[in-house]
């Protein structure tokens, strides 16, 4: 069994390209991952590493052996994946970035629900729309919306967000309520991620129109409230108006023309060596929202 010792660190160094960026996403030490893979070259009695001082890279050997070994690494994750999730115990600290109404609204409490089911694990959740660094940061996943650019990661996507349009009676009824998304650059339009809108009808291509306003904010919550208060009109993802338009606040607009919009996604770092605690916490929420509806 000790010709398997150095096995995961060596794919680990192989994929991150680097020892200590290997060791970030093992979390374990450098000297730990550097050790392991010498005494696997030693036992092979092959180099699998051209090393300098900035660049690791797999030799001929090196590439060869590691288009072998993942498959055993891949096998090895399949096996854990499929142990009775009830007899696990995790713990440690599962951190999570996360962004938006969905997230404040629907996410959190799905997760909540997952720690409930885990007394010795902790939960870390930061509210962020920028970009996070997986390793550095040492975030296990992230919650995004829209339509996301390559970028290497993994990404599944959670639930679709269909858009709508409301504003409040008072605007209305001093603006007048527009019939087309065209009549939108006479009004005040309350911008969320951006200023140009996509609307769909029945028979026709997608198009955008340029819209602007007084008020702009990242915040799904800051722009319902701005909504609600008179400032114009808005246009998000259905279920971020769903209490508003239930009680009455805010009535919808421009309903023949609403946008089939973009996704929530979970979004993560190589899914070989996210940790249990993550592995599970992922495969959850997407079992949660499996059957959710706008």
């Amino acid at each position: 069994m000790d010709s398997f010792e150095g096995i995961i660190e060596f794919v680990a160094v192989a994929e991150t390209k680097g020892f200590s960026t290997a060791a970030t996403q093992l979390r374990c030490s450098t000297s730990h991952v550097s050790r392991q893979v010498s005494r696997l070259e030693q036992r092979l009695g092959v180099a699998l590493f051209a090393r300098t001082t900035r660049l690791v890279s797999l030799t001929e050997p090196g590439q060869a052996y590691y288009e072998r070994c993942k498959e055993l690494v891949t096998g090895l994750q399949i096996a854990n994946e499929h142990l009775n999730e009830e007899q696990i115990q995790l713990s440690g600290t599962l951190r999570v970035s996360a962004a938006g109404a969905f997230s404040e609204k629907y996410v959190v409490p799905a997760l909540i629900e997952f720690a409930q089911g885990y007394p010795e694990l902790s939960v870390e959740i930061d509210f962020t729309s920028k970009m996070v660094n997986f390793v550095e940061d040492g975030i296990d996943f992230a919650i995004r919306y829209g339509n996301l650019e390559t970028s290497g990661l993994v990404a599944r996507k959670l639930v679709d967000r269909p858009m709508a349009a409301a504003a409040s009676r008072a605007y209305l009824e001093q603006y007048g309520e527009p019939t087309n998304p065209q009549q939108l650059r006479n009004h005040s339009c309350i911008v969320a991620n951006n200023n140009n809108w996509l609307f769909e009808a029945v028979g026709q291509q997608p198009f955008s129109v340029r819209v602007s306003g007084r008020w702009k904010s990242n915040n799904g919550n800051a722009v319902i409230q701005a909504c609600e208060r008179g400032l114009g009109i808005a246009y998000l993802p259905r279920s971020t108006f769903k209490e508003a338009l239930e009680s009455g606040k805010l009535e919808p607009v421009l309903k023949p023309f609403w946008g089939r919009g973009s996704g929530s996604w979970i979004v993560y770092q190589n899914r070989r060596f996210l940790p249990m605690r993550a592995r599970l916490a992922i495969n959850f929420l997407v079992s949660h929202f499996s059957s959710w509806q706008e």
